[in-house]
């Protein structure tokens, strides 16, 4: 088949992209490399995960949109994972409009591109953000309301509306996808377990928000596995929650973090604005739809993400 990937050379992206590449695809990625972190870093793990220079790589912003659709008619895609984004919760609370362009306007013009070129699936990245704070218990997809927290999320979700629109506008099959905390191997810096693990590493301690806070860590490879199984799917329109359904709260983490780090520092500081308290993904619905079982245990994704970090100065 022939995919798209936008924000393909991204962290869950470039996983995505060498995925899609040993089962024989053929991949198209476009990213416009934001320096939300280093565009240098972007293009390592991209070159290093997909070892392929022949993949072609389209440095677009998707708030053009008409370089998006003349891109997406001149390779008529099948399918597209619509990865593209800017995230963060906390960096949302200072720069709430560039989350309305890149995750809701780029957005709009992705899914309304896919269409015009005739693609069959879309396959939308969203977040377990759009939850809200519900307390520590499952997260059923039905169980998002748009009572969030954050910008961040509140784009998230609005991206996923103007998903639907466009999809029953144009009849292809829409997937929309809620990450649930995604880590391992070139996972994005500014997130906890990556943070952590690099000033661990380099001596240095590490800063807590809050301690009574639980995340359903998913390992990057049961992510990618879910999407890939998702492509071929039956049925309509519909939403699904991508975790491991299983959360591990900060005891749990720094604990773990301590057999690998005996002499770990850790300062401890308030919860900080936009977060949320816990997260928790039912994901049966997964399951029934497509096979998904993340296989990858909290300790050993950990522990391959430490192994990796050790042999990267990233």
């Amino acid at each position: 088949m022939k995919i798209f990937i936008t924000g393909g050379a991204g962290f869950i992206g470039s996983h995505l992209a060498a995925k899609l590449l040993s089962l024989q695809h053929d991949v198209i990625v476009i990213d416009n490399f934001h320096p939300y972190y280093s565009t240098e870093r972007k293009r390592q793990q991209f070159r290093e995960l997909t070892g392929s220079s022949s993949v072609p790589v389209y440095e677009i912003d998707l708030l053009d949109g008409e370089k998006t659709e003349a891109l997406f008619r001149r390779y008529q895609p099948d399918c597209v994972y619509h990865l593209a984004a800017l995230p963060g919760v906390p960096n949302s609370l200072l720069q709430p409009l560039e989350y309305v362009d890149y995750d809701i306007k780029a957005t709009i013009n992705v899914v309304n591109a896919a269409g015009k070129a005739g693609a069959s699936h879309v396959l939308f990245a969203s977040s377990s953000s759009v939850y809200g704070d519900q307390g520590n218990m499952p997260l059923k997809e039905e169980m998002a309301t748009g009572n969030v927290i954050s910008p961040y999320a509140a784009a998230k979700y609005g991206a996923e509306s103007f998903c639907y629109a466009y999809a029953n506008l144009f009849g292809y099959q829409l997937t929309i996808f809620r990450y649930f905390t995604v880590y391992g191997p070139w996972g994005r810096p500014d997130m906890a377990i990556s943070k952590f693990i690099r000033r661990l590493l380099n001596g240095e301690e590490i800063v807590v928000y809050g301690t009574k806070t639980a995340r359903d860590y998913t390992f990057v490879d049961d992510i990618v596995n879910g999407m890939v199984a998702a492509l071929h799917r039956r049925g309509g329109n519909d939403v699904f929650n991508l975790g491991s359904g299983r959360p591990v709260t900060m005891e749990e983490l720094l604990h773990h973090l301590q057999k690998h780090f005996p002499t770990m520092k850790v300062r401890y500081a308030p919860e900080r604005v936009g977060d949320v308290k816990a997260t928790w993904a039912d994901i049966t619905k997964a399951q029934q739809a497509f096979g998904y079982k993340p296989t990858v245990s909290f300790e050993e994704g950990l522990a391959k993400t430490i192994a990796w970090a050790k042999n990267y100065e990233v």
